[in-house]
């Protein structure tokens, strides 16, 4: 995924599946160098991991 992709993502107030490594994740934020983002799998867990936006895929 490319950064103005996560942008409009992170700006939108629709539900826009995301997933990475196959499961579905909520985006919390994009990192200052536009290449990074913090994520967090949809449901009870709120585990965070930063990730290479790359590896971000839309459904």
């Amino acid at each position: 995924m490319d950064v103005n992709r996560v942008r409009q993502i992170l700006s939108s107030s629709a539900d826009i599946e995301v997933t990475y490594n196959g499961a579905s994740v909520w985006i919390d934020g994009l990192h200052e160098d536009g290449q990074m983002a913090t994520v967090h799998l949809r449901g009870p867990l709120e585990e965070r991991t930063v990730i290479d936006i790359k590896e971000l895929k839309e459904q």
